[in-house]
Formats: C-alpha cells, sequence, structure tokens
C-alpha cells in the first residue's frame, strides 16, 4: 500500500538510502534536515523541508500528510556535545511530541549500538546493560527511554540498533582507508586486528528498517540489533579492500596500548578525527546477536563485511571528483585526518 514517510536527517548518507529505497518501492516521501538535499537524482520526485528536528514549527511542517515517521537525524560524535544532547535527545523528544499531536501510528526510531558502550563480551543482545561511552552514547541511550516512554502514550517505535554501517554515500572516516588503499599505501590497526568486528551494509539496514514500518504493531514495538551476518575481523575485511585497490600493501600492526594513548592526546588536541569509543573499541570484538530481528522480523542481511566495504570502496572511487575540498562532521563528508594525514607518509 503506497503511503507518505517522512524522515529526519534526509539529507544524510542513511537519509539518501532511505529515500531511494522507499520511492523504489512506489512510496512518497518528505524529508527534514537542517542541510539542504541536494540529490539531483530525487530532489524533484519529493518534498523536503529544510529545518531543525529540535523546533516543533519545523516538525510540524514536515509530517504535513505523512503516515509514518522514520527517525534517523543525529548529531554524530564529532559535534559539540552540547550540539549532541539538544539534537540527539530533546530533538527525539520533539519528533515523538509531534508525531503523537500529528496522529502518526509509527515512528521507526534508528539508535545505535553505541548505546552498549564498550562492553566486556560478545555477542551482544537487546537485554544488555545500556552505558553509552562519550555525549553521543549517552545521548543515544536517553533517546530510547523517550521512545519507552511514548511507547507508553500509544505511539508504536520499533528501535533499531545497527552497527556502524556503509555502502553507497558513505564517507567519514571510512575516506581515510579508501584513501589510502586508492594511493597505495599501507593501512596501518590497533593490535594484531584479529578480532571479529561486525559491520553492515545500509540497504541491509533500510530492509530492516522496511520491516519495521510495514509488520504488525504486536511484531514490531520491540527493540532490535541489526547488523552482517557474514563478517570477519579488521585484518582480513581491510586487507580485502587493499588487495581490491590491487597495489600490493597489507594491513600493519600497531601496538594498542601506545597507539590508544597517542590517539587519546591527538583527540584532546583535536588533531585526529578518531573518538574514544572508535579507538577503544577497535582492537577487540564487536559483534551483536540479530538472531531477534532475523527470527521476528524475518532479516536476512543479503552483504557481509567484505560486500559492504568494496561496495562503499567502488562508489568512493567512482564519485570522488564530486566530493569537492575540505572536510566535515557527517559521514557524507570525509572527516578531516588531522595529524593521521602525516602517518600516511610512513605507510
Amino acid at each position: 500500500m503506497k503511503q507518505r514517510y517522512m524522515i529526519t536527517g534526509g539529507a544524510g548518507f542513511l537519509g539518501i538510502n532511505l529515500v531511494r529505497y522507499l520511492l523504489n518501492q512506489g512510496h512518497e516521501v518528505t524529508t527534514l534536515d537542517i542541510l539542504p538535499f541536494d540529490y539531483a537524482d530525487c530532489r524533484d520526485t519529493i518534498r523536503s523541508v529544510q529545518g531543525d528536528i529540535r523546533k516543533a514549527e519545523d516538525v510540524r511542517k514536515s509530517l504535513e500528510g505523512a503516515d509514518i515517521v522514520i527517525h534517523t537525524a543525529a548529531a554524530l560524535p564529532l559535534y559539540k556535545a552540547a550540539d549532541i544532547y539538544s539534537t540527539d535527545i530533546d530533538g527525539t523528544r520533539t519528533v515523538l511530541e509531534e508525531s503523537l499531536k500529528a496522529g502518526i501510528k509509527r515512528v521507526v526510531h534508528v539508535s545505535s549500538t553505541a548505546v552498549y558502550g564498550i562492553p566486556d563480551h560478545h555477542p551482544l543482545l537487546e537485554t544488555d546493560k545500556l552505558q553509552g561511552v562519550g555525549p553521543y552514547g549517552e545521548a543515544k541511550v536517553a533517546a530510547e527511554k523517550l521512545c519507552e516512554e511514548y511507547r507508553a502514550k500509544g505511539l508504536i517505535i520499533p528501535i533499531v540498533r545497527p552497527k556502524s554501517f556503509i555502502g553507497p554515500e558513505r564517507l567519514g572516516v571510512f575516506a581515510m582507508l579508501y584513501e589510502w588503499a586508492q594511493d597505495g599505501h599501507n593501512f596501518p590497526i590497533l593490535g594484531k586486528g584479529n578480532n571479529p568486528y561486525q559491520y553492515l551494509d545500509v540497504e541491509d539496514l533500510c530492509d530492516a528498517i522496511g520491516l519495521c514500518a510495514t509488520l504488525p504493531d504486536a511484531t514490531v514495538n520491540d527493540t532490535f540489533n541489526i547488523g552482517a551476518a557474514k563478517f570477519g575481523t579488521p585484518r582480513s575485511d581491510f586487507q580485502a579492500v587493499l588487495d581490491h585497490a590491487g597495489h600490493g600493501k597489507r594491513i600493519i600492526s600497531l601496538p594498542e596500548a601506545p597507539a590508544i594513548w597517542t590517539l587519546r592526546l591527538l583527540e584532546v588536541f583535536k588533531l585526529s578525527p578518531l573518538y574514544k569509543w572508535i579507538y577503544e573499541t577497535a582492537g577487540k570484538e564487536s559483534f551483536v546477536s540479530i538472531e531477534k530481528a532475523q527470527k521476528t522480523l524475518g532479516f536476512a542481511p543479503k552483504y557481509s563485511n567484505v560486500d559492504a566495504l568494496l561496495r562503499n570502496y567502488e562508489w568512493f572511487i567512482a564519485n570522488k571528483s564530486n566530493f569537492g575540498g575540505g572536510s566535515g562532521l557527517t559521514h557524507r563528508k570525509p572527516w578531516a585526518q588531522g595529524a593521521l594525514r602525516l602517518a600516511k607518509l610512513f605507510f
């Protein structure tokens, strides 16, 4: 059945992939984003609202005619703490409150596995303790609590907790790997890199969100981990990218403890885009159980870690000339490498 979806953060990496996914299924789409919607391939086929999820009037405008809301908007970890808290907590509250007032029945909330912090066991289950690290992780935990409050008020709110997802339009920290691979450099990892580490292809995430948007209320009004079913280690998966690039380069191990202390120092002085949750977990196991999503939703991921990385790498190569200059704080921009760009000379 044709419906109108309102997507918060619709101009972002996940947002544009969802827009294309829903349009391909014959649905109508409205996007709300603080940034302009600048994708030429579908700009004229959707309704876009440039506004702020923290402003009730902007949210109300975007909800006009909507049947279902997909809430993806968030301030990422490189933003200032105040912006993260106000966007990810206050903005989520505004979206939920205005959706309730508008008579929207279902809001799919895109959370993050960052809510688990730096755990001491794997695989992670939806019932595990939430202990967000840093402003972003803390805000994501608080946003989920708001979702629980609004479930009690009558909204159907599926919560999806995706692993780090990659695919077309994704840059951010992954642009560093792709650039170094294309330019023929070895690539460093923390420790031996033999720790199982799970990612997720954005197309599989769109499928999971689509299931949460369409299955019966009683089935989806819950929380679901979403990740790849097949994944390797940083050493094996990143090496696949280097091999694909064709320069004969290798993954190079760095002593984990000294590297972490160096990255902590660089973060303090804002000389690195890597934040604590990234470098503290990079050398450790990191994977969630997706069994609940598989059994309850029928979620069936199509892409492995390597599939997703190579799809993203090919998109990076094909579109690099369109990135423009500079860097940014979103997944749609390469993150400034800072002092790490100098390290490239040694690899």
